[in-house]
């Protein structure tokens, strides 16, 4: 049973003619039947029903089509791979990465990586807000990671985009129904954020911001991800700064208001450290370069 057997199985299947499956491998009908007796026989079992005038699947072909079809692709993945080990664009690139706006990031890098340099492997490590990430870069802990500038001295960035922030409020909250609300209102809430050792800049927005407005933000819980955040806000207790990409999540019982003073909050970024010479980490960077090209001047 080789390779060539399955491909031959997966055209005539697709078609449900030889002389058109015979023409589409680019061999002779001949020569095509041959290789279909020949996998039966290995199999034991007949995959197609053949008349004169028609040819279809039996129910062993039926069952059979999708691990054919698995293994073509897998053995389209192998060569890739192999090409791309042949290239030089092969190995592991860690990523930090936290928050709404990291994982919609992310998840788009991840799919481009994947088509274009299957032989690059992402380690994903999330939960890792601005601060922790740009240290761990700096410690060579990761390769690549979702930053806000300025970064430490020694780690390049590419800005991805201005960051803008809202409010989450419980959906009874007497400001669920305003379009937009000033972070003045907000004096004497109960606030939830991110715990300022996670190093987030939406924490740091909303102290800013509170500050701006003449009062200091009570904080009466304390989240790890965004999820967690919204989640006690539907649970009634307390109003939270979250970024604009978390309008997304749906969360039962949050409602999410814009904020007067939340455009262009903070920048949004990838961080890398200059001196990494993984190739593995160039050939993302030209990725990420050509996907996400900066709406700014570094």
């Amino acid at each position: 049973m080789e390779l060539r057997h399955f491909e031959a199985f997966v055209a005539v299947a697709e078609e449900l003619h030889f002389g058109r499956a015979a023409q589409k491998l680019h061999i002779a009908q001949p020569a095509l039947s041959q290789m279909i007796r020949s996998l039966e026989k290995e199999l034991g079992v007949r995959l197609f029903d053949r008349t004169t005038r028609r040819v279809r699947l039996t129910a062993s072909g039926e069952a059979m089509l999708e691990p054919a079809h698995a293994i073509g692709t897998q053995v389209d993945g192998a060569k890739r791979i192999a090409r791309a080990a042949q290239d030089g664009a092969v190995g592991r690139v860690r990523i930090g990465f936290g928050g709404t706006s990291g994982y919609s990031i992310l998840s788009r890098i991840a799919r481009e990586v994947a088509s274009r340099q299957p032989g690059i492997s992402l380690d994903l490590n999330p939960q890792m807000y601005c601060g922790e990430a740009a240290q761990a870069l700096r410690d060579g802990e990761m390769d690549l990671a979702v930053v806000s500038p300025p970064a430490p001295a020694g780690i390049d960035v590419h800005v991805i985009r201005q960051e803008t922030v809202m409010v989450a409020v419980p959906i009874t909250h007497r400001l669920a129904d305003e379009e937009e609300v000033s972070m003045s209102v907000l004096a004497g809430e109960p606030f939830i954020s991110y715990a300022p050792s996670h190093g987030s800049q939406v924490r740091e927005v909303m102290v800013r911001l509170a500050h701006e407005a003449g009062f200091l933000p009570h904080v009466v819980q304390e989240a790890p991800d965004p999820y967690s955040l919204l989640a006690l806000v539907g649970a009634q207790v307390g109003v939270a700064i979250v970024v604009e990409s978390s309008d997304h999540i749906r969360i039962d019982g949050v409602r999410y208001v814009r904020l007067a003073e939340g455009g262009d909050a903070f920048t949004l970024a990838l961080g890398w450290r200059r001196n990494n010479p993984s190739t593995a980490l160039a050939e993302t960077l030209a990725i990420v370069h050509n996907l996400l090209p900066s709406p700014i001047a570094t």
